[in-house]
């Protein structure tokens, strides 16, 4: 049995050589293209430098220079926070739209989907692995708003053409429904799904 394990992180060690690899593809470094997936994908709370740095496991003045390297290319813009005038969110622009549509990763994906036990079935399987890990040991955790304890309903104290369909409640904002499947790297699982 520990074999059959030892063996399974033998092939995800080998899967992730798709996403950690030397050199350059198609101009960027793996870690170039993790910002961007991640941006891609994150909420709006989690499309910050610092969201960003904590997400890759860099520093911020690492993330500073990687970002400004991808808005140099056309892939990311800084926006002034209409929250927060002092602080910036990332956009991933058109451009970087683009180039995300060839992310190495893309086989591993296609791979994943055409799985016999289904896409949905391995990647409920990966969380129980990573839920199973100290948080120490993976720098990335990064979840949607579905599964997260600061996910409530809305707040009915909100003026009716206020109300959003959710609440995040370690934001103190409402949320969509679309939000719901985005990344926020603030995520906290909710006790019943742990394992």
């Amino acid at each position: 049995m520990i074999a059959a394990a030892r063996e399974a992180v033998d092939l995800l060690v080998q899967a992730g050589n798709t996403w950690h690899f030397d050199g350059t593809r198609q101009g960027l470094h793996d870690r170039d293209w993790m910002a961007l997936r991640f941006l891609a994908r994150a909420n709006r709370f989690s499309r910050t430098p610092s969201a960003l740095a904590q997400f890759v496991g860099l520093t911020r003045a690492t993330v500073s220079q990687m970002v400004k390297d991808l808005e140099g290319k056309g892939y990311l813009e800084r926006r002034r926070s209409p929250i927060d005038k002092r602080s910036v969110t990332l956009a991933v622009t058109p451009q970087g739209e683009r180039i995300l549509a060839g992310d190495p990763i893309k086989p591993l994906v296609n791979a994943i989907f055409a799985l016999e036990p289904g896409a949905n079935k391995f990647r409920d399987i990966l969380r129980q692995v990573l839920d199973g890990l100290s948080t120490t040991q993976h720098s990335h955790h990064a979840d949607t708003c579905k599964d997260c304890i600061f996910l409530a309903g809305k707040a009915p104290e909100l003026p009716r053409k206020m109300q959003a369909e959710f609440t995040c409640r370690f934001f103190r904002a409402g949320i969509t429904r679309g939000e719901l499947d985005l990344l926020c790297v603030n995520f906290e699982r909710r006790e019943s799904r742990k394992r």
